[in-house]
């Protein structure tokens, strides 16, 4: 049996769960700080947040924790470059836990310029075309060198049609995979001076047999933390929803669950009420770089006329500094002469509003109301204002 060797200081704290629903409030302890769950975690794919500075990314937004890419640091600015400025924490200046991702999804995407085998996966750079080969032993190398606390193991994200054969022979190619990954970060050690944990990620795509024996698989490596990858790649929500129920019947309770790659602000009430403690998604910063703002209250889409003479703020309920400093008709005529600012004030405030849902969340859980908040809130943000 293939295990993860304990080399980090982290520890997940589970303070309460909600009296109605599998919902739970606690900390995931690492060397660059706390964070409290349920969370959400901005994307920063090449070790930033598209269109937002670091002063607002953690004292406006409070972002706890923010994710990193490995295909895309990999390829620009490359592990050289990450290993001399001391990783991407200094690289980038976010002195707080970071979590980076395997790139598989990123990899497994590239259809027609990538070749898949036992060994690894043979792709091309979507920037000029050159020529690479991720191995998992290769991608917990690179984890290593970008430094990030939380490293993902590699693994295929079959696509959200896979017939059952497909989805089979995925799921244990990804689990042998699997122990390659723990085999290298067991026989290596951190860059940087803190420790590192190694994520493990379950698949099997939408079915449950599949994802159970998974979950299972997972569940026996004694990692710090567990995913559920190859959701919100199309299949219908309720599926999804079907799918982490499967799943967290079997994860540890006592370890934090890692939701990939998900979603609205209804995915993450729904993913929270049935015990995941993390996520991440690119909605909040690319939709609002397409004028849709997320609020308590519904979406608003920036770039219809109704708000091109309305002079309230932006957000008076939210928690950013952008929800007052500026008004809906300002916001509208940004996006409507394609000025960059609209770009970051949508942003910058979609990011705000995610972290409220969650941080909220937290509130409702630990005062064993999260199940009546829950459906409110449901209603509320599902409203076109």
């Amino acid at each position: 049996m293939v295990t993860i060797n304990k080399q980090t200081n982290s520890k997940f704290t589970l303070l309460h769960t909600d009296a109605k629903t599998n919902a739970r409030a606690g900390v995931l302890t690492t060397d660059h700080g706390d964070i409290e769950t349920p969370i959400f975690m901005p994307v920063g794919t090449l070790g930033s947040v598209k269109g937002v500075q670091l002063k607002d990314l953690t004292d406006d937004i409070k972002a706890q924790i923010i994710l990193g890419n490995t295909y895309h640091l990999y390829l620009r600015p490359g592990t050289e470059i990450l290993e001399k400025a001391g990783g991407l924490h200094r690289f980038n200046g976010f002195n707080k836990p970071m979590l980076t991702d395997s790139g598989g999804f990123q990899v497994f995407s590239l259809t027609g310029i990538r070749k898949l085998r036992e060994e690894g996966c043979e792709f091309r750079s979507h920037i000029d075309g050159s020529k690479h080969f991720f191995t998992p032993e290769k991608v917990m190398d690179i984890e290593r060198s970008i430094g990030a606390d939380i490293m993902m193991a590699f693994d295929e994200c079959p696509p959200g049609d896979s017939d059952y054969e497909y989805a089979r022979k995925s799921l244990e190619l990804t689990h042998r995979w699997l122990d390659r990954c723990i085999n290298r970060y067991n026989e290596t050690a951190p860059k940087y001076g803190y420790g590192q944990s190694l994520f493990p990620i379950v698949q099997g795509c939408t079915y449950p047999d599949l994802r159970r024996r998974s979950a299972e698989f997972v569940a026996s490596k004694n990692a710090d933390g567990n995913a559920i990858g190859g959701l919100a790649v199309g299949e219908p929500a309720e599926v999804m929803y079907e799918m982490i129920e499967v799943v967290n019947e079997i994860l540890p309770k006592d370890k934090p669950r890692y939701l990939m790659g998900v979603g609205t602000p209804v995915n993450l009430l729904e993913g929270i009420e049935r015990g995941v403690d993390m996520f991440d998604c690119v909605m909040p910063t690319r939709n609002g770089r397409n004028a849709m703002l997320f609020t308590q209250n519904g979406i608003m889409n920036m770039r219809n006329r109704k708000w091109a003479d309305d002079f309230s703020p932006i957000d008076p309920d939210g928690t950013s500094y952008v929800d007052t400093a500026y008004s809906k008709a300002y916001l509208h005529h940004l996006f409507k002469a394609q000025e960059l600012l609209a770009l970051q004030i949508a942003s910058i405030h979609n990011l705000a509003f995610y972290i409220w849902l969650v941080q909220e969340a937290r509130k409702q859980i630990l005062a064993d109301n999260f199940s009546a908040w829950k459906a409110k809130m449901v209603r509320k943000v599902s409203v076109r204002l």
